[in-house]
Parts: structure tokens; sequence; C-alpha cells
């Protein structure tokens, strides 16, 4: 997977699951992700309130592993960030 990401060279941007494979690969170990077994699209859309985000640890077998074990189909990195007076117009 390693050489696969480099192969990609410079010019093309990883994103959602794709990204989340490369910064494993580069030895991240814990990473921030939407999650969702159908799509990167459905793990980035509003879940109702409920919590669909994970640390994920490990990439194997064809799925992405949280801190609790949990596999999923697809991951997203996402950041978080408190928000602002100003994000909130007060």
């Amino acid at each position: 997977m390693v050489r696969e990401v480099k192969e990609l060279g410079m010019n093309n941007e990883l994103r959602g699951s794709d990204l989340t494979r490369a910064l494993l690969a580069r030895g991240d170990k814990q990473i921030w992700c939407a999650v969702d077994d159908d799509s990167d699209e459905q793990a980035m859309m509003d879940h109702c309130g409920n919590d669909f985000t994970a640390y994920i640890v490990e990439f194997k077998d064809g799925f992405f592993y949280c801190n609790c074990g949990t596999a999923w189909l697809f991951a997203v990195p996402i950041k978080t960030v408190a928000a602002t007076q100003s994000d909130m117009n007060i």
C-alpha cells in the first residue's frame, strides 16, 4: 500500500477512505473519521444526531477498524475544531 501511495505522486489529491488508508500506511496511529458501511458520501451525511465517528487505528482485509474493534467499510478523515463566537453570530 505504501508503494501505491508513492506512485500516485504529488499531483493527485487523496480524499475520503483513500486518504485514511494512506495515513495508516504512513504510520499514523489514530485518525478521527466519519464512518459508514455504504460510502464515503454517506459517512459525511447528517445522521440525525447519532455518533458515526471513530478513531481508526487499522486497515486490514478490506475493513477499517476503530480503537474499540468495530469494522467499517468507509472511513473519511475529519477535523473537529471548537466554534467561535463569530461562527455563532453572537
